[in-house]
């Protein structure tokens, strides 16, 4: 293992975020503590709790979740774009650097930051809502797996893309919507029993509900089938990026 390599990237990619701190860390609290605001004082104290806990304190996990996911996609995306964007692909291509080392490199500083951001919200959270922790280790295992498993995913939406506007559209189009239809803000126990079975569909909903579960000892499915869930989705993406780095696809063209 180039541990060498491996530091260097991960040097790099942690300089570059704490050269764009207003972007990648104060601009997501700043919109997460207006949620804290406008859901969860002004409309939360007209909503009464939800399976016993306070609504101000039932939307915390998926607010974390909403951010942790977008960030983590944004962040491991840029991160192989720009090597690709400027040329400097090749370097990393031809050195003595196998596809899991630099995979570790960006994806290691992709969670890495995600999480230093879940973190910092948490810690807003607290000036809004109090709030406890019932299982402060699975709570950090979920954050770390969800922000390594997206952070995977960003990386093959960042080797995807062609285009700086490609990688919005993922995170834009598809996984904020589906965070926002996740529970973010509701139990999906609260609705139709067909919508119930729609929502299941729903990938975000098990990691939204496993991390809730860390934090309250409720949830909407098991704990253990969101586990899962999120282990194959972990895996699928690590046997993509394998395939990505052994055919070359868009990285040696």
């Amino acid at each position: 293992m180039n541990f060498y390599a491996i530091r260097a990237i991960y040097r790099f990619e942690m300089a570059r975020f704490g050269r764009t701190l207003m972007q990648s860390l104060a601009s997501p609290v700043l919109s997460t503590s207006l949620y804290f605001i406008v859901f969860g004082t002004a409309i939360g104290s007209r909503i009464g709790a939800i399976d016993g806990i306070s609504y101000g304190a039932f939307i915390i996990p998926g607010l974390v979740m909403l951010s942790l996911l977008s960030e983590s996609i944004s962040n491991a995306s840029f991160g192989i774009y720009m090597p690709k964007f400027t040329g400097t692909i090749y370097e990393l291509l031809s050195a003595p650097v196998s596809w899991a080392e630099a995979l570790v490199g960006y994806v290691g500083a992709a969670a890495s930051k995600s999480m230093i951001l879940g973190a910092l919200i948490l810690v807003t959270a607290r000036l809004f809502v109090p709030y406890e922790i019932a299982h402060p280790f699975w709570m950090v295992a979920f954050l770390a797996l969800t922000a390594v498993t997206f952070s995977l995913f960003g990386f093959i939406i960042g080797v995807w893309a062609d285009g700086f506007e490609k990688l919005q559209i993922v995170p834009l189009m598809v996984i904020t919507p589906l965070t926002f239809l996740g529970g973010s803000f509701y139990s999906i126990n609260m609705l139709p029993p067909l919508w119930q079975k729609i929502a299941l569909i729903n990938p975000v909903v098990y990691l939204i509900s496993g991390f809730r579960w860390s934090f309250y000892g409720v949830s909407d499915v098991h704990v253990g089938v969101s586990a899962a869930m999120i282990g194959v989705f972990l895996v699928a993406c690590l046997l993509l990026i394998r395939w990505i780095f052994k055919s070359g696809y868009r990285l040696r063209n």
